[in-house]
């Protein structure tokens, strides 16, 4: 995980620092953290960042400080693995597994998975979700292999770079076959789960469009211009349409055993290569069979 920049005649920059904060947009806690660990230098010699650059020097940033995540247990785990390369992973996560291990789930997390995964393959880093889904919902998840990248893509989903797309099943039919859910989310009072539509809750948006209709359900694809907790259960329930099977927001159904909600598709710039990246994973079964 190392990157490197040639000073050539159209830099613009005077000193590595600047070579840093513009053209990498490293922040300034990484810098420091680079620093520390002698992992910057400047034509193979570790350097001082504040130092000023010449014509064909070389400076290099390494991310391969050795770091540990002992509060994750590895256990071993049939990993659906839909891209990797040497900065992230991207998995396809079947429902009823959570990402983060917690009392109820401390061995049978998605974390877990991952971990016993870079350990195999000695990947000496903190597990990093850069998506989250809930327990029950299934469907594309990220994970960046170091500090960088989970910096890059959280600020490509800041900048709306970063597109989630997912596909759910809805109760009833809906009146408007496609539009916008534009309700601010929050906490509900004394929930530690559950969250609400309140008008002092965060600013929250969710693109729908009905693809299909049934007898009292309706398939929809939704893009999430923002990414709240519970955003688009918490949504269709408050304009009366909850997801089928959403126990939290809406009732119990006969069809399906969990909310029928799936992370459908990310597509997003590789902070690396630049290159326009775009994942799609297949509806599961237990959606697949009410359409």
């Amino acid at each position: 995980m190392i990157l490197q920049y040639i000073v050539d005649k159209n830099t613009k920059y005077n000193t590595i620092n600047e070579i840093l904060i513009n053209e990498f947009q490293l922040s300034n806690r990484l810098i420091t953290k680079l620093i520390k660990n002698k992992k910057i230098s400047l034509n193979n010699i570790v350097c001082d960042t504040r130092k000023n650059i010449i014509l064909n020097d070389v400076i290099t940033i390494d991310f391969n400080i050795k770091e540990e995540s002992t509060n994750i247990v590895p256990i071993e785990m049939n990993l659906s693995i839909i891209y990797e390369d040497e900065w992230m992973l991207i998995l396809d996560k079947p429902f009823g597994i959570p990402i983060h291990p917690s009392n109820l789930h401390y061995t049978d997390s998605l974390s877990n998975g991952v971990k016993f995964y870079f350990d195999k393959i000695g990947l000496n880093k903190k597990i990093r979700p850069v998506t989250r889904l809930d327990l029950n919902t299934s469907g594309l998840v990220i994970f960046a292999k170091c500090e960088y990248i989970q910096e890059k893509l959280s600020k490509q989903m800041q900048n709306k770079i970063f597109k989630k797309e997912y596909i759910c099943i809805a109760s009833g039919i809906l009146e408007s076959k496609s539009g916008s859910i534009n309700l601010p989310i929050a906490r509900k009072p004394n929930s530690i789960i559950e969250r609400c539509i309140d008008a002092n809750g965060q600013y929250s948006i969710t693109h729908y469009k009905v693809l299909q209709e049934f007898d009292d359900y309706s398939l929809i694809n939704c893009i999430l211009e923002t990414g709240r907790t519970h955003q688009i259960r918490v949504h269709f329930a408050s304009i009366g349409h909850p997801l089928l099977g959403d126990t939290l927001y809406g009732n119990k159904s006969n069809l399906i055993s969990r909310q029928a909600l799936h992370s459908y598709r990310v597509s997003f710039i590789h902070p690396i290569n630049k290159k326009h990246l775009n994942f799609l994973s297949q509806i599961p079964n237990d959606m697949l069979n009410l359409l």
